[in-house]
C-alpha cells in the first residue's frame, strides 16, 4: 500500500504538508483492507517531518514546485505462500516534482474503456494498493493507441456509470455564469477516496458553487456536452492536482466539451487550491501542518 503527498516550501522558507493526517488515515482504511497492520498517524507524520528535516534543501521553490512524497508498506516476512505476513517495512520516498503533465496545465484528451475495468463493489477500489495501478496499465496502453492522454473507467456493473479518470477523480461543471454545479461521481467503495477532490469540494462551496455528489453517465457527459449543459471537466489528484479534460474519444464516437479549452470554473478551482497550498492565500480549513 502507498499514499502520494507533497510538501511545499512557503516564501518565508517553512516547509508545509497539504492534509497529512488524511493520508494518514487514508493509508490506515488501505492496511486494514489488505490485511495489513495500521501504522499510528504519529508514526506516519513523524516519519515524513524526519525525511523533511533531513533534506528541506530537496524542496524546491516555486509556486508550481514541490517534493512528491510517497509513503509506502510491503511485506517482508521470508515466506512463499498466500497469508498476511507478521513483518512490514514502512519507507518513504522523496523526488521534487513539477507539472504533472509534459504539456503543462493543458486539456487532455481521455479514452472511455469498456473493455476492463479498475475497481468492482467488494474489491479494492478504495485501498490504495499497488495491485489497482498494475491493473490499469493495460488500458492505459489502449487509450495511448487511440491517441488519448488518459483512460476514463467505468462502473463494473452496467459499465455506464464514470468512475475515475487515469488515477485521479473526475468532476464535472454543469452551467455558466451564476448558475454552476460541480458534479462528481460519489464514493461507493470502488473509487479512491481522493483527498484533492475533498478539498476542492469544499473550495467550490467556498466559490459559491453547488456541489453534488453522485452517479453520472456517459449517456449523461455525451448529451451534456452537446446541449451545452456540460461545460467543462477534469481530473483532480495529488499530482497533477486538477487537469482539464477537452475531448473525449469511446467506441462509439467522440465529443467535445465546451470549446475544448480550460475553462474558467476549472481555472478558478486550480488556483484557488494551488493559492492555499503554496502559502498565497489564507488557509481558512486549517489545512496546512508545518513539517519542517
Amino acid at each position: 500500500i502507498f499514499e502520494g503527498m507533497k510538501a511545499y516550501k512557503h516564501t518565508d522558507g517553512s516547509i508545509v504538508c497539504f492534509r497529512p493526517e488524511q493520508n494518514a488515515a487514508r493509508f490506515a482504511r488501505s492496511a486494514t483492507r489488505m490485511a495489513m497492520p495500521q501504522l499510528p498517524e504519529e508514526l506516519f507524520i513523524g516519519a515524513i517531518e524526519a525525511l523533511l528535516s533531513l533534506d528541506a534543501h530537496w524542496v524546491p521553490d516555486g509556486p508550481d514546485a514541490s517534493l512528491y512524497l510517497r509513503p509506502f508498506m510491503f511485506a517482508t516476512d521470508p515466506f512463499l505462500g498466500v497469508r498476511p505476513s507478521d513483518t512490514y517495512q514502512f519507507c518513504v520516498f522523496a523526488a521534487p516534482a513539477g507539472d504533472y503533465f509534459a504539456n503543462g496545465f493543458k486539456p487532455v484528451t481521455v479514452w472511455i474503456c469498456d473493455d476492463y475495468v479498475r475497481a468492482a463493489p467488494g474489491g479494492t477500489g478504495e485501498a490504495k494498493c499497488a495491485g489497482n495501478y498494475a491493473a490499469s496499465l493495460v488500458a492505459q496502453a489502449q487509450a495511448a493507441e487511440h491517441g488519448c492522454d488518459q483512460v476514463v473507467w467505468l462502473d463494473a456493473i452496467e459499465r455506464k456509470y464514470v468512475e475515475e479518470v487515469g488515477a485521479m477523480n473526475l468532476g464535472f461543471v454543469l452551467g455558466s455564469g451564476d448558475d454552476i454545479t460541480i458534479v462528481t461521481p460519489k464514493l461507493t467503495g470502488t473509487l479512491l477516496p481522493g483527498i484533492t477532490r475533498k478539498s476542492l469540494l469544499d473550495v467550490a462551496v467556498d466559490l459559491g458553487y453547488t456541489v453534488e455528489e453522485r452517479q453520472f453517465s456517459v449517456d449523461e457527459w455525451r448529451e451534456g456536452s452537446a446541449s451545452g449543459l456540460v461545460t467543462e471537466a477534469f481530473g483532480c489528484g495529488t499530482a497533477a492536482v486538477i487537469t482539464s479534460v477537452g475531448a473525449v474519444k469511446s467506441s462509439s464516437g467522440s465529443w467535445t466539451i465546451g470549446d475544448g479549452s480550460v475553462g474558467p470554473v476549472t481555472e478558478r478551482l486550480r488556483s484557488a487550491l494551488l493559492s492555499v497550498q503554496n502559502g498565497a492565500a489564507a488557509d481558512a480549513h486549517h489545512w496546512l501542518r508545518k513539517m519542517a
